[in-house]
């Protein structure tokens, strides 16, 4: 069974997240075949896509999956992560991408809402950032992701507390560009999309790289970078990161240590 279903109409497509099982986890298949549908609009020139779950879910996605994080020593996000390849993709499709919200949002996957061009979301949507308890460092261009969305204030609140930021506070905060209610989220953000037909592709294409070129611009010395990837070695070397996925597996409460080694 595919883990996302696919739809386009009026050059409108839309992808569904289709595991509710697994809560909608993103599995390093369900990215894939999320990389795929992207390519596939691109191809035929799909002016919006619709990113959203089924109706009546109550979790829109609880991010990454634990069982495919690597093992200690090894580091989880790297560039050509499955996680990272789907958000250049939504960064780079030349057509305005929407995050459409029902239900809780976790992890990996409120990176991946972040990166959309517009979120919309209801009274049921919230948000939590996960990683610290789980002990996984979270990568550089990740954080970028939210800081991009809601500014360093609310993303350090997101990354270091990972409480949950309800519906009313995320529109505050700005992870959120609507909030309508439940009953005319599908209504509205359909005609949101179909709205934004009206606009010339040329612009929107270019006004959106702008953007993402904008987003990247933050300097960073060599000595930086390599101090960064230093840091976050230290945790997935550590028996924290052992311990969190170890956790998680056995459904426990974890036990952090905060030994290296």
């Amino acid at each position: 069974m595919s883990l996302i279903l696919t739809s386009l109409e009026d050059s409108i497509g839309t992808i569904t997240l289709n595991n509710p099982q697994k809560r909608n986890c993103l599995s390093n298949e369900l990215l894939r075949e999320i990389i795929a549908a992207f390519e596939l609009f691109k191809q035929r020139e799909i002016r919006v896509v619709i990113l959203r779950s089924d109706k009546g879910q109550q979790i829109w996605s609880a991010g990454l999956d634990i069982n495919e994080l690597p093992e200690p020593r090894r580091n989880p996000l790297s560039y050509e992560d499955p996680l990272e390849q789907v958000m250049r993709k939504i960064q780079e499709f030349p057509g305005l991408v929407i995050a459409m919200i029902q239900g809780k949002v976790y992890g990996g996957a409120c990176e991946m809402a972040c990166t959309c061009d517009l979120v919309v979301g209801c009274e049921k949507t919230v948000f939590s950032m996960t990683p610290v308890r789980l002990g996984i460092p979270y990568n550089i261009t990740g954080i970028l992701h939210i800081v991009n969305r809601v500014g360093h204030n609310i993303a350090k609140e997101m990354m270091l507390t990972a409480e949950i930021i309800d519906a009313q506070r995320a529109y505050g905060v700005g992870l959120l560009n609507y909030l309508v209610r439940e009953e005319e989220l599908e209504k509205f953000t359909y005609e949101l999309a179909k709205d934004n037909l009206e606009n010339s592709p040329l612009s929107t294409a270019v006004t959106k790289e702008i953007f993402g070129i904008l987003g990247e611009a933050h300097p960073i010395t060599p000595g930086n970078f390599e101090r960064i990837a230093g840091l976050r070695r230290r945790v997935y070397d550590s028996q924290d990161y052992k311990e969190g996925i170890k956790a998680f597996k056995e459904k426990r409460k974890p036990d952090f240590t905060g030994c290296i080694k």
